[in-house]
């Protein structure tokens, strides 16, 4: 079968950037689609010889004598999984301050290279890290979204009722998640045989290769309990009574997960507010498709009002934001916000001003005010700082609220404007 290859829409910024940064670093889960970007970059003159450390022989080679393996090499370059051969990092930090070309080095690497310290000393300065997750609903559909901008812009001009959607064919979105292969399954079954397999091979072959970890039975039942409070505050005293594990075992199975890209946080808000605030991160999956199926959730136990519907449908949204912050022109850092007396809104988009736009995610068809409660406290606190206020939800129709409180479709994150 041939599949047609999908461009992302963060290939532009990367081939800019490559443009005037002599080293740029592709970050992402494994088959989040990297190898296929980097042989398929166009840019004026940009011509690589590409090399994968997932060849044994190059890796053995590569690892005998990195310094006469690098010296050997035609620039420009690509380094695939530079992960595998850490000590690269400095020899290229040494090419790079005599020859500062842009351009000459991209790598690629499935797991979070730069929390190595080798890694941060050598090429601070020196290089761009692009973080590549997996596509976006817009990818997938052949459009580049502009949902951030849409929103933080000065203007939101509200469109007309749009498509609807089945509450079907959105979970059957999140369901899949953004893996290209899981994309191309046909099958729910089909796609919950590639996500096993996937979880089992990111256990027992990365999991090996990053840490020398003993009872790595305990794993897969660790990824399963973060599962189960995907989209909740992190409380590693509670994981432990639960789990029966020492919490510094925890935290080691939780940095690696994270190191491997199968969760991430979200940062709580403080902004120097004068209520007390929840300071703790929320934890989330990168992929809804994975999460789903570590938690056994399905549209069957969706449509009979599974509860964990309201975390899978939050963690998506999430999802879909962070991905289109790669390649909107707008900058933002993303929070969470939830005051002592458990007022919250499920996202903070704070613009480099200091201005914030807050977003709330609901699972309803319809909407009334009260959806806006959260939004509402946030407002009362951050003052002129707050821009506006979006409650996200699963009906078809944009609605105002207030002058800076709307409604908007879930659909809205891609739909064409």
């Amino acid at each position: 079968m041939i599949y047609t290859v999908i461009r992302r829409n963060i290939t532009d910024y990367i081939e800019e950037v490559l443009s005037d940064t002599p080293v740029v670093l592709l970050i992402g889960a494994r088959q989040t689609g990297k190898s296929t970007l980097v042989r398929d970059l166009s840019g004026e003159g940009y011509q690589p010889q590409y090399l994968t450390f997932d060849d044994p022989t190059l890796l053995s080679f590569a690892a005998e004598n990195p310094k006469a393996f690098l010296e050997s090499m035609q620039k420009p370059v690509v380094f695939d999984e530079i992960q595998r051969i850490p000590e690269l990092l400095v020899l290229i930090k040494k090419d790079v301050d005599e020859n500062r070309a842009p351009g000459n080095y991209m790598l690629t690497g499935s797991a979070n290279v730069m929390v190595l310290p080798m890694a941060a000393d050598s090429l601070v300065g020196r290089m761009e890290v692009i973080t590549l997750l997996p596509l976006s609903q817009g990818e997938i559909g052949g459009r580049k979204e502009d949902f951030i901008d849409w929103i933080c812009g000065d203007d939101l001009t509200l469109p007309r009722k749009i498509a609807a959607e089945s509450r079907e064919a959105l979970f059957e979105r999140i369901l899949t998640g953004g893996f290209p292969e899981a994309v191309r399954r046909s099958s729910a079954t089909a796609r919950s045989r590639w996500f096993r397999s996937y979880i089992m091979t990111m256990l027992q072959r990365d999991v090996r290769e990053l840490a020398n970890i003993e009872g790595t039975t305990d794993l897969p039942r660790m990824l399963s309990v973060l599962a189960a409070r995907a989209g909740g505050l992190v409380n590693f005293a509670e994981l432990s009574r639960s789990t029966g594990l020492p919490q510094t075992t925890l935290k080691r199975y939780v940095a690696l997960f994270e190191r491997l890209f199968l969760i991430e946080f979200l940062p709580a808000y403080s902004g120097n507010l004068t209520k007390r605030l929840t300071r703790s991160p929320k934890l989330y999956f990168t992929d809804t498709g994975i999460l789903a199926n570590l938690s056994g959730i399905t549209w069957q136990k969706i449509k009979m009002g599974d509860p964990a519907s309201g975390s899978l449908l939050e963690n998506f949204v999430l999802g879909e934001i962070r991905k289109q912050l790669g390649w909107n022109r707008t900058h933002a850092s993303v929070f969470h916000f939830r005051t002592a007396s458990d007022d919250e809104v499920d996202i903070l988009l704070e613009l480099p001003g200091g201005d914030v736009v807050g977003i709330e995610i609901k699972s309803g068809a319809s909407i009334t005010s009260t959806a806006f409660k959260g939004l509402k406290v946030l407002k009362n606190e951050l003052g002129p700082k707050f821009k506006r206020g979006i409650v996200l939800y699963t009906g078809d129709t944009s609605l105002a609220f207030a002058e800076d409180m709307f409604a908007l479709p879930i659909a809205s994150l891609w739909m064409e404007r």
